[in-house]
């Protein structure tokens, strides 16, 4: 059994599950650390860097030569320098985390001997070049970009290789299939090659116009009759003697050639004569093998069946060189006669049978115009560059360049592989471009699927589609930068004196540095961190996207794409993927699965070997695994791991098939490894609709982090793993005692045998009340006390969402599923006060204010408590700095931080000039542009920070909050150092303890006895005096103190250099003078409207908070926290949330057992154990854990387990029925799960008995108060003077066509006048309706609207002269006289 971890010891889970797990779960962020690792090879020794990642991109790129050849740039190495700031530092000032890149290149000048042309070297330099800065992965598999978290989403695209597909048969109106095969390097130039529906074979190059494949080979180097012989066997046609009959040809019987063959004469044996098989019938297979069986060795032919065949060789007569016949020309009756009179006993022969083999290739060399090399390059050059005259040298390059150039082609590592292994080829996988052969064997493949041997590939199977990490993709987006600069590099290097320059003045850095921020800042796949909770941010590491840069797009992909495929079993999740546009192209990473060098998903098996199921494991790739028998992980196995079974169930290439025990290959190591980590989660899969069991796994991502977090009673065991991987809970990283804690952090000394180089304390400080991306609260507690022995990877604090090192997304609620009067009708959710009231759904928001005081062109903008018509009563949560204090209640409108801006020079009066000349400046030209709390927040200011630019002075605010940053790193420092003196000078002692003292410090009598008590006498700095005569000894405490000086100097200089940035000025956007951020802290409680979900996708809005008295109650008088509609279930197949509610029941009836046994425990004066094992014993039976604890131990355990006895029933492999009856009887509850209940209105118990248990419940990031939104006044556009529109801009509600449609059919005149005026963009009437309402008046009239003004601008544009006459009804009347 595994020795239970810390926090394991303080709450167990009864484990459901039968499977024993024999494959460790790999790491689950693992995908991402690992490949930029790769990327990076910080740690690499300089000579033991592999041709891969970064290394690899500088070795492609260099060395560069200029364009004589007189000189060169080589790399040498790359290094990182120690990035500038830490993680924290880059997120609190918006920085971005990343190392300097430091690369020692080598200048070599050459001379060049102008007879020979021979190079001899002249010079060598070689200097360190700073190449931009590389962003670095936090601890986490995150980047922190401009002070945001991001990640970089592994992207699945088609793997490079040759691919074999064909039309479906939708390209022709006949349905007639055409093939078609593709060659996809990792970057160069596509290559197809297809048929067409005259079944002639073309080639295009990177999709652009059609050439005749044979063009294509001609270019190759290849003539007419090679490229014949090259797709088709030659058959010698013999003129046979004249033996029983008419004359004719002998030709060898092959069976294989012969099936399928139509006879148009009977067959005959060319040596005896005899009839094989009559006329006008078809030989079969099994016919055509009798035949030679029987000893068949050749047939007789007459004249007229050579008629339609093809030549293989050119027909020349010897004596004159006149070619009677070309390679390749049909035998026509006219051409035979004409070859029977030259005299022709043998006649070479095309193998072409129509049947098994047919003459594409021959029809497309007689259909192709060019029959030369030089023609077919010509010809491939103006398709490439239409326009451009060719030369055979230009075009030969061009040709050259396109496939066979490292430069410019690289089918990748990957791309040999997949085509060596299609092709039946064996190039070295280090040979990165195409060869000729190559070529000609995807042709010849080609033209053997069109002949009906072989099958097409699938390109959604996952042997096809491969990964890119982050890793790789950061290798292309580098390679992009350097590219761009070794352009402008040869061009200095060939217009600069080559022998004064340097290598850095060779080099600008800056394309390589652009293209990396780039990809960073603005790729489709850096993203910005899905923070809501610990699972999200570990599912968003894990995801796999089709779409971004190379991939797919929404529009494109079609059906085939987005479906699950046989492949991704273990692999890829086949639950979790977004519903709506993006389904199917973004999916998870199964649990068990990793990526292998070559990008492709790998997925663990267990090993079969004659039968019987090992534990070893072996990781296989799709390609590999359609070779295999594979058994699913949950077969019976007998005790000596036989299958128990005659027949086991396995899947091979793609379909399920039984087979004999010892067929089976390999086993499933687990039945979770099928889905992924979100999925995982989720109890009771097994008895979920996929479509459900889908939206439970994507709303899991969606869980608030509450204010107390509460683990689920029915979990399925994989909440500990996601706890721990996502980084949100800290494990210890090493063994030891716990030395000092308190709320921000914990303080271990280390009880490993120490590397007396390593320090012997960890300190680890904990979030307090941070700010997630997505806004929720990073909140970090200490789990352990002063004196706790903890061992390495035990949990010591919980994070956000979790609970004693376990995912904690929600709470447990007591639900009873019944209607209750019409409150849950449709989904909706009716809830106990007691859930409000005791904060059950709490949750803590962070939202931060920032605002920045720039210079402007009128001068600088200020931030001070000094506001122009302010009052003192809005200015009261205010320093003098004019900024906020700590701990401040604020709501909407509140200031937050003081600013004024300068505003221009209005015109003065002169009165005015005279007032200003008296009394000095006026306070009239600033006016207020104080930092507000916007409409919908309030809460309480929790943290500060104010950034001052290099050179300005520090107001009282920054420098108080300066001094308690300085305070709490020197008392960092200074705990470290009393750790490490109590450490050493507690080895030291011990080593000189009864030994004999040769010397000592002042007053130490020479060679006496060193005991602790004369130690004692002295203070603990002169202890390093003494001496003993044994040398060994005394070359031991000389190492440690060398160690000790090492180590508190190192203390100190960290501590310096932490003071030293904070004391300098921080870097700000240019412009910007003081920037100050504020915190605001929102408590949210659960209210109506806001969006509660189960885990098995049985989501709801909160429709009423009912009081505690009304809810109904179950006989003991216990209320129900939540009452759901019976009728959500049966329609929606997610019968898991029943099962979970039974077994949370019986959860909680045996807490309330173990409970009252440990209150008998703490009750009894003898303070007797035994009830209480006993009872722990009934529930877990033998369990090793609870074996192990002490009495304090099982105390604690029981108090914890009071309110429910947790258990993990992991999907597949769960609970089964009778379990949880077992369950409901062991806890003394009715074994259907139901119970009567009473209505809490009128205390009459319901007609029927109730389905009532415990369900785990969550509630979702979708709150009603950030959805709700009221505006009276506000901002409106500046063309149409409308109001903006949405929550952001405080917008108002769009009043549409139809709604001024509904109006007019009510005839509500007024009404609609007034929306579409004095509401809207009527610029006077909105001021007048103001100053009416003021004056308490309730008419007002309405005005021009400002967007007739702009139609009328509209119609002036067009040209035609509009114009407004202003004036009334009766005047506009024409008179008589106009009308004369």
């Amino acid at each position: 059994m595994v020795q239970q971890t810390f926090t394991g010891r303080k709450r167990v889970r009864k484990f459901f599950g039968h499977i024993r797990e024999v494959a460790e779960m790999p790491n689950l962020i693992e995908v991402q650390k690992a490949s930029y690792d790769q990327f990076l090879m910080v740690d690499e020794p300089e000579g033991g860097r592999l041709d891969e990642g970064l290394q690899a991109v500088f070795k492609s790129v260099f060395p560069i030569n200029d364009f004589s050849g007189a000189s060169q740039l080589e790399f040498v190495r790359y290094e990182f320098e120690a990035p500038k700031y830490d993680v924290d530092e880059c997120r609190q000032r918006g920085m971005t985390y990343a190392a300097p890149l430091k690369v020692t290149l080598r200048l070599i000048v050459f001379d060049i001997d102008e007879e020979t042309g021979a190079k001899s070297v002249k010079d060598i330099k070689e200097q360190d070049v700073y190449m931009g800065d590389i962003p670095l992965m936090t601890m986490n598999g995150t980047f922190v970009v401009n002070g945001t978290e991001r990640v970089i989403v592994s992207q699945m695209h088609r793997s490079p290789g040759v691919f074999f597909d064909h039309d479906k048969g939708k390209t022709h109106s006949s349905g007639k299939l055409l093939f078609a095969a593709r060659v996809i390097p990792y970057r160069g130039s596509w290559l197809d090659i297809e048929f067409d529906a005259k079944d002639i074979v073309f080639a295009r190059i990177d999709r652009r116009r059609k050439i005749p494949v044979t063009s294509l080979m001609f270019a190759l180097g290849l003539d007419g009759e090679e490229i014949l012989s090259t797709f088709y066997k030659k058959i010698i046609y013999k003129r046979a003697k004249s033996g029983g009959g008419s004359d004719g040809w002998r030709v060898p019987y092959d069976p294989v050639r012969f099936r399928g063959y139509s006879t148009l004469n009977d067959l005959i044996d060319a040596d005896t004569g005899k009839v094989v098989l009559e006329a006008g019938k078809k030989l079969t297979v099994r016919a055509a093998r009798q035949l030679q069986e029987k000893g068949l060795k050749a047939l007789r032919m007459s004249d007229e069946e050579l008629v339609g065949m093809y030549l293989a060789e050119d027909l020349v007569n010897p004596k004159t060189g006149e070619i009677y016949a070309e390679a390749g020309e049909e035998i026509t009756e006219k051409s035979l006669k004409a070859l029977n009179e030259e005299g022709y006993k043998e006649l070479p022969l095309l193998d072409i049978d129509h049947v098994n083999v047919g003459p594409y290739i021959r029809n497309t060399l007689a259909a192709d115009k060019n029959m030369t090399r030089e023609d077919a390059l010509f010809d491939i050059y103006r398709v490439m560059r239409p326009g451009e005259p060719p030369t055979l040298e230009s075009a030969q390059n061009m040709f050259q360049s396109l496939f066979f150039d490292a430069e410019r082609y690289d089918l990748s590592a990957v791309g040999r592989v997949k085509m060596n292994m299609r092709l039946d080829l064996d190039a070295p996988d280090t040979y990165r471009t195409l060869r000729k052969e190559d070529i000609l064997a995807v042709i010849k493949t080609l033209v053997d699927l069109r002949d009906g041997k072989g099958e097409i590939d699938d390109i959604d199977h996952l042997g096809n589609r491969r990964v890119r990490s982050v890793g790789e993709l950061m290798e292309n987006q580098y390679r992009v930068g350097l590219l761009r600069m070794e352009r402008a590099i040869k061009e200095r290097m060939s217009s600069v004196d080559i022998d004064t320059v340097m290598p850095q003045d060779l080099i600008n850095a800056k394309p390589a540095a652009a293209a990396v921020r780039e990809f960073f800042g603005s790729s489709q796949l850096s993203q910005f961190m899905d923070q809501t909770n610990p699972l999200s941010e570990i599912t968003h590491k894990r995801r796999l996207s089709a779409l971004g840069p190379g991939g797919l797009t929404r529009e494109r992909a079609g059906f085939e794409v987005r479906d699950v495929h046989p492949t991704h079993y273990g692999r890829i999740c086949p639950i979790e993927t977004p519903e709506g546009p993006n389904i199917g192209l973004i999916n998870s990473l199964a649990t068990f699965a990793r990526v292998n060098k070559y990008g492709f998903v790998e997925t663990p098996y267990r090993k079969v070997k004659d039968g019987r199921v090992t534990d070893e494991v072996v990781y296989l790739s799709a390609m590999e695994e359609g070779r295999y028998h594979v058994a699913q992980a949950n077969l019976p196995l007998d005790a000596r791991g036989r299958f128990t079974e005659d027949l086991v169930v396995c899947r091979h290439a793609g379909e399920v098939l039984p087979v004999t025990p010892d067929k089976v290959d390999f086993m499933d190591v687990s039945p979770k490894q099928l889905v992924s980590v979100a999925a995982a989660l989720i109890p009771f899969l097994e008895n979920d609709d996929a479509n459900r069991a889908l939206m439970g796994s994507n709303m899991q991502r969606q869980a608030v982090p509450l204010v107390r977090a509460e683990a689920p009673f029915v979990g399925t065991g994989m909440e500990g793993v996601v706890a721990r991987d996502s980084g949100a809970a800290i494990a210890a990283r090493r063994s030891g005692v716990i030395d000092q804690i308190d709320a921000t952090r914990v303080v271990i000394r280390a009880t490993e045998d120490l590397d007396p180089t390593k320090s012997g304390v960890d300190i680890y400080r904990l979030m307090k009340y941070q700010r997630s991306n997505q806004s929720t609260c990073i909140n970090q507690r200490p789990l352990v006390k002063v004196g706790d022995i903890v061992r390495k990877g035990d949990i010591i604090a919980d994070g956000p969402s979790t609970d004693l090192g376990e995912l904690a997304l929600g709470r447990n609620v007591l639900v009873a599923f019944m209607p209750w009067n019409g409150y849950n009708f449709e989904d909706s959710i009716l809830l106990s006060e007691r859930i409000v009231k005791e904060d059950v759904f709490t949750s803590i928001h962070i939202e931060e204010f920032e605002v920045m005081a720039r210079d402007t062109k009128l001068g600088p903008e200020e931030i001070t408590r000094d506001i122009p018509n302010v009052s003192e009563e809005a200015l009261k949560s205010l320093d003098e700095a004019g900024i906020v204090y700590i701990g401040a209640e604020v709501r909407a409108g509140d200031i937050l931080v003081g600013k004024i801006t300068p505003k221009g020079e209005s015109p003065m009066t002169p009165e005015e000039k005279l007032l200003r000349a008296i009394f000095g400046e006026k306070a009239s030209d600033v006016r207020d542009t104080s930092l507000r709390v916007p409409p919908g927040v309030q809460g309480t200011i929790v943290e500060v920070r104010v950034f001052n630019r290099h050179g300005v002075d520090k107001d009282e605010r920054a420098l108080a909050i300066e001094r308690e940053e300085i305070e709490r790193l020197a008392k960092d420092r200074d705990d470290e150092q009393a750790i490490l003196d109590r450490n050493v000078y507690g080895r030291l002692a011990d080593l000189l303890e009864n030994r004999q003292g040769i010397a000592g410090p002042k007053g130490f009598k020479k060679d006496t006895k060193i005991t602790r008590a004369v130690l004692d006498e002295y203070p603990k700095s002169q202890w390093w005096l003494f001496a003993s005569p044994n040398d060994k000894l005394m070359a031991e405490i000389e190492a440690m103190r060398k160690q000790y000086d090492e180590s508190k100097k190192g203390l100190e200089q960290r501590f310096l250099d932490k003071v030293e940035k904070l004391q300098r000025g921080d870097e700000l956007p240019p412009g910007v003078m003081k920037m100050v951020k504020v915190f605001v802290a929102v408590k949210r409680k659960i209210q109506p409207g806001d969006k509660m979900a189960g885990r098995h996708g049985n989501k709801g809005v909160v429709s009423k908070i009912v009081p505690i008295e009304d809810m109904p109650f179950l006989e003991d008088g216990t209320h129900a926290d939540i009452v759901l509609n019976p009728l959500g279930v049966p329609s929606r197949m997610n019968v898991g949330q029943i099962l979970e509610t039974h077994l949370g029941w019986a959860c909680a009836g045996l807490g309330r057992r173990i409970g009252q046994a440990v209150d008998a425990y703490l009750a009894s004066a003898k303070q007797e154990t035994k009830p209480l094992k006993e009872t722990l014993k009934k529930v877990y039976g033998d369990n090793e854990t609870i074996k192990s604890l002490e009495d304090h131990e099982l105390v604690e355990l029981g108090r914890n387990l009071r309110r429910g006895v947790p258990i993990a029933t992991p999907v597949f492999d769960g609970a089964k029925e009778a379990d949880i009856e077992q369950m409901l009887e062991l806890a003394g509850m009715d074994k259907s799960g139901q119970s009567t209940v009473y209505d809490g209105r009128t205390g009459d118990p319901f007609d029927r008995k109730v389905t009532v248990g415990y369900i785990y419940m969550l509630k979702l990031h979708h709150l009603v108060d950030d959805k709700i939104h009221a505006r009276s006044i506000g901002p409106y556009s500046l063309v149409t003077q409308q109001p903006l529109g949405g929550k952001a801009q405080f917008g108002g509600q769009r009043f549409g066509e139809m709604e001024v449609w509904a109006l007019e059919a009510y005839g509500a005149a007024y009404t609609l006048q007034e929306m579409l005026t004095v509401k809207s963009d009527d610029v006077a009437g909105r001021t007048k309706v103001y100053e009416a309402i003021v004056r308490g008046d309730d008419t007002f009239e309405a005005g021009i609207p400002e967007s007739f003004n702009v139609l009328v601008k509209e119609m002036r544009s067009l040209g035609l002269n509009v114009d407004l006459h202003n004036s009334k009804i009766g005047d506009m009347m024409p008179t008589s006289e106009a009308a004369e």
